[in-house]
């Protein structure tokens, strides 16, 4: 079974993808701690794509989809907005983050962590991000 929601592109409707994401995971008996995490790299992932993907126009969404396999989930959030390479992201030095004071640049890094596969399909009419996570039986 398949589930979709579209995100509007703004940050204030993130709070709603949270939960239609906690939702599905939790119908599906996902324990907690794993659907803890798998939302917050799903979020980190749609808040780059409104913030600097689509620059929040009210006119545009994100697609998500949630799908389940035998051994795992997979999300695939689809948009049109400027594509950002992900795999081939350049993971910062944390010590040179702490020392500058930074505070953005480790949401990427840990979706990586927590995601077990990505993959990234772009094309003229937008992009389509796949996250697979594991899930133990």
């Amino acid at each position: 079974m398949a589930y979709s929601f579209d995100i509007p592109s703004s940050k204030n409707k993130l709070r709603l993808m949270r939960k239609f994401v906690t939702e599905v995971l939790n119908s599906h008996d996902i324990p907690e701690i794993e659907t803890n995490m798998m939302v917050l790299a799903v979020d980190e992932i749609c808040a780059n794509i409104i913030i600097h993907g689509l620059q929040s126009n009210p006119l545009e969404s994100v697609r998500l989809d949630i799908s389940f396999s035998s051994d795992g989930v997979y999300f695939e959030i689809v948009d049109r907005g400027d594509g950002f390479d992900i795999i081939n992201y350049d993971e910062p030095n944390i010590e040179d983050l702490i020392k500058k004071k930074n505070k953005g640049g480790i949401g990427i890094m840990l979706v990586k962590k927590i995601m077990d596969n990505i993959e990234l399909k772009t094309s003229p009419e937008g992009n389509t991000l796949r996250l697979f996570k594991k899930i133990d039986a």
